[in-house]
């Protein structure tokens, strides 16, 4: 950034009007680590690599209609790093007590939307959380910033990626990418080019006609989007659960232990379906539990998850800014089965393949960062009662990472929910475990650990469905 200011892509601007008290639009980050954390060390790591992207430095300036990043005149890391004391026994209790404190309390608009807090104390090792605004950046963006903060070893001797994104070492399967990264997203290098060409995009729409082909892809793309655009609208709203309903400022996190990589992928693969597809049934599974635990009867009840899929490049420079879609997955909660509810759930999955609403809903935040902010919040409000939770499934490292000096034992996310929407899953891969995490609304979910432990049970009931399926299929 060589100015001093500059202008906020309009689908960044749509994240920095969406904050409520009851949902603040940060993206939340919790590293384990094997050791104590050096904090003077740390400090110099952000200092040295999260620095040098510059609109880290800058605050973000809101007028009536559009925003702008404006770099601080009075920057101070020491208002951005901060070292924090758990109280005693400083245990997995005690962490995500400060995380939900954290969760609930805003950034200072006065300066830069991010900051880190460093536990020296935390279960004899030491942890970090993060929490930025969403204008800066969408999660997938954060995961990869995190990468180049990241060490291949304790004390590297290889060359660093740089702050662009390269990586001399070519470890180009360690890219943090979302599950529907690899899903036909049709019309996205289209909507990419109207996102980021604006008004020359039509200009150029004169040399279609001398390539009928691309025009007709063209219209192919407009005619899928308003297709899309018409199954979303009149989606139903969904159903009333008590994971729905009025919102407070209080939030609460919770997280699991992880379940072992290479068991999930030996379990998916005997079943015929995708890791995701796995995962996914397990969250249903779990919230379907939850439910029926206190008392709400959920035969026949499907609630629907609003998922991010990347939009951007997987291959291409680390690069800040929103460049994801939503896509609204069916969870068939009230299913109890847990094969039936797997194929349920790859149904769902298989039917979004091929869908535009990626590419519908990106277009949506474009403009709706455009207009009036009421505008927005109705258009928000509308699209957040169409959906129960927010979920993400991102892969990471496949091999252990360190940073200042530390091994990284565990790494859990959130992305931030909108409108009326009080719960988040979040589900991450790395260095051969898969973690489940919950962030939710306190007066939905007051009791998150009965809810996360259930992640565990509901796997390990596909997992004795698979085992006894050929015992119960002879018995029959």
């Amino acid at each position: 950034m060589v100015n001093e200011t500059e202008r906020m892509s309009a689908v960044d601007a749509a994240w920095l009007r969406m904050d409520r008290p009851t949902n603040l639009m940060m993206i939340i980050g919790v590293i384990v680590f094997d050791g104590h954390v050096d904090f003077p060390r740390f400090r110099r790591t952000i200092e040295e690599r999260f620095l040098k992207f510059p609109r880290f430095r800058c605050r973000a300036v809101q007028d009536a209609l559009s925003a702008s990043w404006e770099r601080d005149p009075d920057f101070d890391l020491d208002q951005h790093v901060f070292k924090v004391a758990l109280p005693a026994p400083a245990g997995q209790a005690e962490l995500e007590a400060l995380v939900s404190d954290l969760a609930g309390t805003d950034l200072d608009r006065r300066r830069p939307m991010w900051r880190f807090d460093v536990i020296e104390d935390f279960a004899g090792g030491g942890a970090m959380i993060l929490r930025i605004h969403h204008c800066y950046a969408d999660g997938i963006a954060m995961v990869r910033v995190f990468l180049t903060l990241m060490d291949p070893e304790a004390d590297p001797r290889k060359p660093r990626p740089t702050a662009a994104g390269h990586d001399p070492s070519g470890t180009a399967d360690d890219a943090a990418l979302p599950w529907l990264d690899r899903l036909n997203v049709p019309g996205a290098a289209i909507m990419q080019r109207v996102l980021t060409e604006g008004a020359q995009w039509f200009g150029k729409a004169a040399d279609l006609t001398r390539n009928p082909e691309q025009a007709a892809e063209l219209a192919r793309h407009a005619l899928g989007i308003a297709v899309e655009l018409t199954r979303v609208a009149t989606l139903a709203d969904d159903p009333p659960t008590r994971f729905k309903g009025e919102l407070g400022t209080r939030k609460i996190a919770a997280w699991t232990e992880p379940l072992p990589l290479a068991e999930v992928k030996a379990v998916a693969k005997a079943l015929g379906c995708t890791v995701n597809d796995l995962l996914m049934s397990t969250a249903a599974g779990a919230l379907g539990a939850y439910l029926r635990d206190h008392g709400e009867a959920t035969a026949g009840l499907t609630i629907r998850a609003t998922v991010p899929v990347n939009l951007r490049d997987p291959q291409a420079a680390v690069s800040l800014g929103n460049h994801f879609g939503l896509v609204f997955l069916d969870l068939p909660i009230g299913i109890r089965d847990p094969l039936e509810r797997l194929f349920a759930v790859h149904a769902s999955m298989t039917a979004l393949k091929n869908s535009y609403q990626p590419v519908l809903t990106l277009g949506l935040m474009a403009t709706l960062g455009m207009l009036p902010g009421s505008v927005e919040a109705a258009a928000i409000d509308l699209l957040a009662s169409k959906a129960t939770t927010v979920a993400t499934n991102v892969l990471g490292p496949s091999q252990p990472r360190y940073m200042t000096g530390r091994r990284i034992s565990r790494m859990i996310f959130w992305v931030p929910q909108s409108g009326d929407i009080g719960l988040g899953i979040s589900i991450l891969s790395y260095a051969g475990q898969v973690q489940f995490g919950l962030i939710a609304d306190y007066k939905r979910v007051p009791d998150p650990a009965a809810l996360t432990a259930r992640f565990h049970d509901e796997f390990e009931k596909i997992v004795l469905a698979l085992l006894l399926g050929p015992y119960l299929r002879s018995a029959a």
